[in-house]
C-alpha cells in the first residue's frame, strides 16, 4: 500500500476550475464514502478550500489514475481536462507536501494560518466518515505536531503580508491602544472588509463604514457592531475618526485637503492616521502636508509587505528544516508500526499452529494413546509446521542467490544474541 496525495491548487488551476472541483460541506460525507469504497483505496481524507482541493489516500501503487477518474466523475468533469492541472505525490513526498500545506508554505500568502484550521476540519470529517486508519492517523498527528513546532519556533506568521493587514499594522504604530480609537472605512469591497475584520480583532469597537450604497455598508459594518453611512456624510464622520482607510473605485479623490483641514480644526488637531489603498487615489496627496495627518499610500504598504515577506521567507527556510525532521519522525513511526503489524501476523500464525497441534494431541490422549508418544509427536509436528515456510523460502532464496534474504534469515533465526530460550 502507498500513501498518495492528489489534487489541484491556485498554482495549477484557474478559479473557475477550482470552483468546480471544490467539495461543499454537504457533499463531503458522500464524497468520503465513495472514495473510501473504491477497490484501490484503504484510507482517505479530503481537504477542500477556495485555493485547493486535495485527496490524501492510502492506496495501491497504481491508484492515482483511478482516484483522478473518480474525482472527475464526482464533479462531472472530463478527466483529460482535470489531469492537465492535477498533481500527485507518493510516500515521503506526499507526507512532505501535507506538512508544507499545514504550515502555509504552499499557500497563496506565505505562512497564512487559516489553512491549519481547515486541515484540522478535514481530519475530523475523515474520522467521522471512518476514512482514517493507522497510516493517515499517524500522518496527520505528525503533521499537526510539525505545524505547532513551526508556529512556536519560527516567525512565519508574525509579519503581515496582505495590504489590509499591513494597513492595520501601520495604524498600530501610532495608536497603541485601539480600544480608544474610532475608525472610518471608505468603500465596501473585499479589501475594506478585511481591514474591518483586522481592526475589530485588534480591539477597535467604534467603526464606521462609508459607501455609495448604504445597504452594502450596513452588510459590512453590521456583524462587527459598526455604523453605516453614505459618502455625503463623510465630512461629519471625519471629525470623530482617528483612523481613516479608503479603498474605492472612484475616478476622483473623495477626501480633499480642505475637507480634512476643517475636520482637524474641529478635532482640535488630534492626529489622524490615513491609508489610501485605492488606485486612482481616494485622498488628495496634499492632505499629507497637514501637520496632524499621517498619510500612507498603497506604495508605502507595499514596502511594509515586502519587508515582512522577507522576514517570513527566513522563517520559511527554518520551517522547511523542521518539516524534513517531521518527515523523518513519520517514517520512523511508520516503520515501527509496520514491524508491529508483521509481528502480530507472525504470532497469530504461530498461535493457530499451536492450537491445532494442541487439539490433535489432546484428542490422541483422549483415545488412550501413550502420553510420551503423544508429546514426542506434538513436538515434532509443531516444529515441522513452524519451520516449513521459512525452510521453503530459504531454499528459494539460495537458488536465486538472494544473499540479502539469507542474511536476514540468519539474523532472525540463528543469531544467538537474540535467543532468549536459555
Amino acid at each position: 500500500m502507498t500513501l498518495l496525495a492528489l489534487g489541484i491548487n491556485h498554482r495549477t488551476a484557474t478559479i473557475e476550475v477550482r470552483e468546480q472541483v471544490a467539495f461543499s460541506p454537504t457533499q463531503l460525507e458522500a464524497a468520503l464514502a465513495e472514495l473510501r469504497a473504491l477497490p484501490e483505496v484503504r484510507e482517505a481524507a479530503v481537504l477542500s478550500t477556495c485555493n485547493r482541493t486535495e485527496l490524501y489516500c492510502v492506496t495501491e501503487a497504481v491508484g492515482e489514475r483511478e482516484i483522478l477518474d473518480w474525482l472527475g466523475r464526482f464533479h462531472g468533469l472530463r478527466v483529460e481536462d482535470l489531469s492537465r492541472c492535477a498533481y500527485h505525490f507518493l510516500e515521503n513526498d506526499a507526507a512532505r507536501h501535507l506538512m508544507r500545506v499545514a504550515v502555509g508554505l504552499d499557500s497563496m500568502v506565505l505562512g497564512e494560518p487559516q489553512i491549519l484550521g481547515q486541515l484540522k476540519e478535514a481530519y475530523q470529517a475523515a474520522r467521522r466518515a471512518r476514512g482514517l486508519g493507522g497510516e493517515l492517523e499517524c500522518l496527520f498527528q505528525n503533521t499537526f505536531a510539525v505545524a505547532k513546532q513551526v508556529r512556536t519556533e519560527t516567525g512565519i506568521g508574525r509579519n503581515p503580508v496582505s495590504v489590509a493587514y499591513a494597513a492595520v499594522s501601520l495604524a498600530s504604530r501610532i495608536f497603541g491602544d485601539f480600544t480608544r480609537s474610532r475608525a472610518l472605512l471608505i468603500g465596501a469591497g473585499e479589501t475594506i472588509e478585511l481591514v474591518a475584520r483586522h481592526l475589530h480583532e485588534a480591539g477597535v469597537r467604534r467603526l464606521t463604514v462609508a459607501n455609495r450604497t448604504r445597504e452594502r455598508a450596513e452588510a459590512l459594518s453590521g456583524p462587527l457592531g459598526g455604523e453605516a453611512i453614505t459618502l455625503d456624510a463623510i465630512p461629519e464622520a471625519l471629525v470623530e475618526a482617528d483612523i481613516v482607510i479608503s479603498s474605492t473605485a472612484a475616478p476622483l479623490p473623495i477626501l480633499g485637503k480642505g475637507m480634512v483641514e476643517r475636520a482637524l480644526k474641529k478635532r482640535r488637531h488630534r492626529p489622524v492616521f490615513m491609508v489610501d489603498i485605492a488606485v486612482p487615489r481616494d485622498i488628495e496627496p496634499e492632505v499629507g502636508e497637514l501637520s496632524d495627518v499621517f498619510l500612507y499610500t498603497v506604495d508605502d504598504l507595499q514596502e511594509v509587505i515586502e519587508e515582512n515577506r522577507r522576514h517570513r521567507q527566513v522563517a520559511a527556510d527554518q520551517a522547511e528544516s523542521l518539516i524534513e525532521h517531521g518527515v523523518g519522525n513519520w517514517q520512523h513511526e511508520r516503520r515501527i508500526r509496520s514491524g508491529g503489524e508483521l509481528i502480530r501476523d507472525v504470532r497469530a500464525r504461530g498461535e493457530a499452529m499451536r492450537e491445532l497441534s494442541e487439539q490433535q494431541a489432546l484428542a490422541r490422549l483422549a483415545r488412550g494413546e501413550d502420553p510420551e508418544q503423544v508429546i514426542r509427536r506434538l513436538a515434532h509436528q509443531l516444529t515441522n509446521r513452524l519451520m516449513h515456510r521459512p525452510t521453503v523460502a530459504m531454499r528459494e532464496a539460495a537458488s536465486r542467490e538472494r544473499r540479502d534474504l539469507l542474511e536476514a534469515a540468519t539474523a532472525l533465526l540463528l543469531d544467538e544474541s537474540t535467543d532468549h530460550s536459555r
